[in-house]
């Protein structure tokens, strides 16, 4: 079967590794590619909208519900159509133009948060409205994210690849840091409604980039022929390569666990802290702005290995639950941003290492599986840390959201280690690293 796989998808080149940090000037160097710059610029504002609706909708169902488990199956419904079909979504992407299939997922993307947009400010909304625009939503992800990720080397080429994905990161995270500041204090003042409209005025400005790019300037993947077996052909390659299976195996225990900051950070701002809707919106901007610094540092990081995988889930998941155990608001918001920060230092390297050990004619399927893992693990995750939280507290359900990955990335390590006969080694010599995995 490997001898299949391999002749049908030849060898992907082999990962650069750097003798040193880039120079400073290089660190968003794929923003030189015309295209990509436009692309990029739309990205950011599309972000930021979409943060603003994801704060403005969670709020909403907790205001409509006074239930925070409400909250978590939000989350559920709007990722649970990854989990069921996002194996399906990346052979799309593979068979047909990316940014056609953009054009199409953000003119829905248009359609769904306009509606809810006007339930909002006629005061007609319901909670059962947000469930289906969420369901809805979830359709248009199982398409629009892994296009979204294969699409990028379209506009770039492998050249710049491991850059642009940093800078992509930086986008979501900058998004991240001015969404949720501006949607909290729109919650304050006049409600959730004006922040679903700016959402579907955001998808409409992407829709029109999208129409602005010089196709001829692209570096578009051949399209896969229509086939039998596709689906299990996708599943084969990710088993067959050690670095992108352990990747997604690590992002599983995170996925579940630790990225349903929106249940628990809900509890600790309406129940623990009493800071009402802006230090919701608060406590998620501080998130964003670690995550948006950790974002900007792995531009420069010289290599990307499994190993740095792990290590960066340890650390994070770690720093996670940490956070849990803070007393005050001003701490547990510096332990938030100390987490984000590493958060994004994890995601980029392992974004970068499935993409760039993937060949490209099936690039669609892995960062399917990829996406199905990262958004349909939280559809699991919402309503169980909701439960958790609901039944235990937001301090128990922090601490568990990170706890949990931090002890499956040591267990993950430990194989790994015996599997390639390696151990850790401790110099005190200022030529070498304090802390180094060296063969046994």
């Amino acid at each position: 079967m490997a001898s299949t796989l391999s002749s049908s998808y030849p060898a992907t080149e082999p990962i650069a590794v750097l003798k040193s940090p880039p120079p400073w000037r290089h660190t968003l160097v794929s923003l030189s590619v015309r295209n990509y710059r436009i692309f990029a610029i739309s990205n950011l504002v599309a972000m930021t909208a979409l943060w603003m609706q994801r704060i403005a909708q969670d709020w909403l169902v907790l205001e409509l519900s006074g239930s925070v488990t409400a909250v978590g199956v939000t989350v559920a419904l709007q990722f649970a159509p990854m989990l069921i079909f996002g194996l399906l979504g990346g052979v799309i992407v593979d068979r047909y133009s990316k940014r056609t299939l953009l054009m199409i997922t953000q003119s829905v993307s248009v359609l769904t948060s306009a509606t809810l947009a006007v339930l909002a400010l006629t005061g007609t909304v319901q909670v059962w409205h947000i469930y289906v625009v969420a369901v809805v939503l979830g359709f248009v992800t199982v398409v629009d994210n892994p296009a979204r990720q294969v699409f990028t080397n379209e506009l770039v080429g492998a050249g710049y690849l491991r850059n642009a994905i940093s800078v992509n990161s930086s986008t979501f995270q900058l998004g991240g840091l001015i969404g949720p500041a501006i949607s909290g204090a729109l919650l304050v003042a006049v409600g959730a409604g004006w922040s679903f409209g700016i959402n579907a005025v955001a998808c409409a400005i992407v829709v029109f980039t999208l129409t602005r790019l010089r196709v001829r300037e692209l570096f578009p993947a051949p399209p896969v022929p229509r086939a039998k077996g596709q689906l299990r052909e996708g599943m084969r390659y990710v088993v067959q390569k050690p670095a992108i299976l352990w990747t997604i195996v690590m992002l599983a225990f995170l996925a579940v666990f630790s990225q349903n900051l929106p249940v628990i950070l809900a509890a600790y701002a309406s129940e623990v802290f009493d800071a009402g809707a802006g230090g919701y919106g608060l406590f998620n901007t501080l998130v964003a702005l670690g995550a948006l610094t950790g974002a900007l540092l792995s531009t420069r990081r010289r290599s990307v290995r499994l190993r740095t995988v792990i290590l960066g889930a340890a650390v994070y998941g770690a720093l996670q639950a940490f956070s849990g155990l803070m007393p005050t608001e001003w701490l547990f918001g510096t332990a938030l941003a100390l987490a984000g920060f590493s958060w994004l230092f994890f995601i980029t390297a392992a974004n970068s290492l499935v993409q760039m050990s993937s060949n490209v004619a099936i690039r669609g399927r892995v960062m399917a599986l990829y996406v199905l893992v990262l958004l349909g693990g939280q559809s699991i995750g919402g309503p169980v840390m909701g439960w958790v939280v609901e039944h235990f507290g937001a301090h128990i359900g922090m601490v568990l959201s990170g706890g949990v990955p931090a002890l499956a990335a040591l267990v993950i390590a430990v194989v790994l280690a015996r599997s390639g006969s390696l151990r850790l080694a401790v110099s005190l010599r200022r030529a070498e690293p304090f802390v180094a995995i060296v063969p046994r």
